[in-house]
């Protein structure tokens, strides 16, 4: 039985394969410019959700840099854009892991720090080149996330200082609140309209006053992700008119809204068998490839699904693992080996967090450009499973 039909341009791939859309990537990144036309925010890509260099290659031109969270990341951050000769070329970095050791090369690569609690500011500050501007993660305390899982601000969060603390820190410390030159939040997960950050700033305001004037910039993090023109417009409006009451820099950090719904991951069947009255189909790729699946149990979209198809299939990964299932899908006809099948908006925290589990190799990357041609940007061989783990 013929493979199930995928994009008729696509050259037959070797799978598993990771495939992002250009056209794709650069949509959300025309629609987060229209916020920064709106507004004057400046746009940073959070390189967490996906670093792969030919990605950052693409999406650098769109935005003022790039914001990371080690010394890793700001390393490939920095690296990629000064090898574009980027006009701005900022990196901000937050982090809850900053070590002592690493700070002066921190302050090498990055442009802006903020840092995560008071304690960690005041340990090392000191080590931290003068010339690098200073900021800190504010914990608004302010939940808009459902699942705390993904809650900056849920009860006992690592993450950000809480608000009164800031404020009684910089009224007590004369030498603190003049090193530093702006705050960084990061509360939204997933934010479709403007309401949470709306909700959030005016929370800002009332809870630090006067203190907002003082500052020369503020991260609005990200988790911002409108669908369509009107929600970006609307976000632009809250964004414009709180830099305009403060006379501030404002900066955001979408990541996810960026690469997320543009990436893709093909794979092919190996194996179908009945279990206990259940069809099954093993893939030859497994929640090793896209480990949220498994975090967080949640089933990832497939393209071939059809809510009213006559055959219901449990599509299981190729590891060993018990669990490594992706979830029961429905068909129009049943599965068979050598069919492929598509995961969608997978495009964001995936490859990043794939592993080699049981030694299958990560998945290929591929580029979708705009007319449809597949540029092959990376496969992994023996080599490199043998690099990682040779002593």
């Amino acid at each position: 039985m013929p493979a199930l039909p995928h994009d008729a341009d696509a050259p037959p791939l070797a799978t598993p394969a990771f495939i992002y859309d250009e056209r794709g990537i650069r949509d959300r990144l025309a629609l987060f410019d229209r916020i920064r036309e709106i507004s004057g925010v400046n746009l940073l890509y959070s390189i967490k959700a996906q670093p792969f260099a030919g990605i950052l290659e693409l999406i650098a031109p769109a935005v003022a840099g790039f914001s990371v969270s080690s010394l890793f990341e700001a390393r490939l951050a920095s690296g990629i854009l000064n090898t574009l000769s980027h006009p701005v070329a900022a990196v901000h970095l937050t982090t809850p892991g900053l070590r002592a050791g690493e700070m002066p090369a921190l302050g090498q690569q990055c442009t802006t720090v903020s840092f995560n609690s008071l304690e960690q500011c005041r340990r090392l500050l000191p080590a931290l080149d003068a010339s690098v501007p200073v900021g800190l993660r504010v914990n608004p305390r302010h939940s808009v996330i459902a699942d705390a899982r993904y809650d900056p601000c849920r009860a006992h969060s690592k993450l950000g200082i809480p608000l009164e603390d800031l404020k009684a820190a910089l009224e007590e410390d004369a030498g603190l609140a003049s090193r530093i030159s702006g705050i960084h939040f990061h509360t939204q997960f997933g934010a479709t309209d403007a309401g949470p950050l709306q909700a959030i700033l005016q929370k800002l305001e009332e809870q630090l006053g006067t203190r907002l004037d003082a500052l020369q910039w503020i991260n609005l993090g990200g988790g911002y992700d409108p669908p369509a023109e009107a929600g970006a417009l609307a976000l632009g409006r809250v964004i414009r008119a709180f830099r305009e009451r403060h006379a501030l820099e404002v900066w955001m950090e979408p990541g996810q809204a960026i690469v997320g719904e543009a990436g893709s991951l093909l794979t092919t069947v190996v194996d179908c068998f009945e279990r206990d009255g259940q069809a099954i189909a093993v893939l030859d790729t497994g929640v090793q490839h896209l480990p949220e699946v498994f975090e967080y149990q949640r089933a990832p979209p497939l393209k071939e699904h059809r809510s009213e198809g006559a055959h219901a299939v449990l599509l299981a990964g190729c590891s060993c693992l018990a669990g490594d299932l992706f979830g029961e899908y429905r068909f129009a006809r049943p599965l068979s080996v050598g069919d492929r099948v598509t995961f969608e908006r997978v495009g964001a925290y995936s490859l990043i967090k794939a592993s080699w589990f049981n030694g299958y190799g990560l998945p290929s990357v591929y580029l979708r450009k705009p007319g449809g041609r597949m540029q092959h940007m990376k496969s992994y061989a023996y080599e490199d499973y043998h690099k990682q783990w040779s002593t």
